[in-house]
């Protein structure tokens, strides 16, 4: 179901674990595809218990750091294209401009 090759390695890797009683995190951590902060969130779900209540906190936190992520680089893309659209238009109406006064340059 996962298209990324490195990740489908490391759940089947967490999955082969599981079934030897190594658990999810250990496996995951050997992996080294998730960062140290969803590892340790991982890690004490899966010690206290609440694996299905920590996962949700880290989807959360990390969807939560995605969007912020996106809207900082919005913030960024935004003016670009502005700038990036004015040179443009800028540059065409030099253009005609510039046709214009060459006319006014031609001997009659």
């Amino acid at each position: 179901m996962v298209s990324n090759r490195v990740i489908a390695s490391a759940i089947d890797g967490v999955s082969r674990g599981a079934k030897e009683g190594l658990g999810i995190a250990a496996p995951l951590a050997d992996a080294e595809v998730l960062p140290p902060l969803a590892l340790s969130m991982i890690q004490v779900g899966e010690e206290t218990g609440q694996l299905d209540g920590m996962l949700l906190k880290v989807a959360a936190t990390y969807e939560k750091s995605l969007r912020e992520a996106v809207k900082r680089f919005i913030s960024f893309l935004e003016p670009a294209i502005i700038l990036g659209m004015g040179l443009i238009i800028g540059f065409i109406v030099v253009s005609m401009l510039m046709a214009v006064f060459s006319i006014t340059d031609l001997p009659l």
